[in-house]
């Protein structure tokens, strides 16, 4: 299978924009957290979290694509069938039905209220937040609007309540926190 550096050279590759990869290497943290949590394998889940947005730059206006053209970018490379299901499962082209699959699905999104809620703490840091600062913005349907609450709340599915979805997307984001600069 595909290893971080190899995932980390084709996002590299195929990715311009610097914030995008800091949201990709975020949703890694997340993800490699909930593979501890559920017993998955951190390797495949964080690397699946890695490359989940790495045809963004050709799909951007093109969403009906995006996570297609992921799987055409990634012919010829070492990742398994269960990695492309997921990536092609986040925005909606097959159902969530794993719970790697569905962990991608919640954890897209609670990755950029995360960063939001990191940028207007006063300390600007992850480490500065709790689940009581992020629940409260989490609440604000105003505030980092493009984080889908509806899509946030899917984790139900995983059979968690929203505020251990939170505190459990929160460590992850924390082990990253320095390499997304937050």
């Amino acid at each position: 299978m595909i290893n971080r550096e190899q995932a980390l050279a084709l996002v590299n590759k195929n990715v311009s924009n610097k914030n995008l990869i800091k949201h990709m290497i975020a949703v890694e943290g997340v993800m490699r957290r909930f593979a501890r949590h559920f017993d998955g394998d951190e390797e495949l889940w964080g690397i699946t979290g890695l490359l989940h947005d790495l045809d963004y730059d050709q799909t951007v206006d093109d969403f009906a694509h995006h996570g297609i053209i992921t799987e055409e970018l990634l012919q010829g490379v070492d990742v398994p069938q269960e990695m492309i299901r997921a990536i092609k499962s986040h925005p909606g082209h097959v159902p969530t039905e794993t719970t790697m699959e569905k962990t991608l699905f919640a954890a897209d999104p609670v990755t950029g209220l995360i960063v939001a809620a990191a940028l207007m703490h006063p300390e600007k840091k992850i480490a500065s937040l709790d689940l009581d600062f992020l629940k409260r913005r989490f609440k604000e349907k105003r505030f980092a609007a493009g984080a889908d609450r509806e899509q946030i709340s899917k984790c139900s599915e995983l059979g968690m309540e929203l505020d251990e979805f939170l505190e459990l997307s929160l460590e992850g984001m924390r082990d990253v926190a320095e390499d997304i600069g937050l």
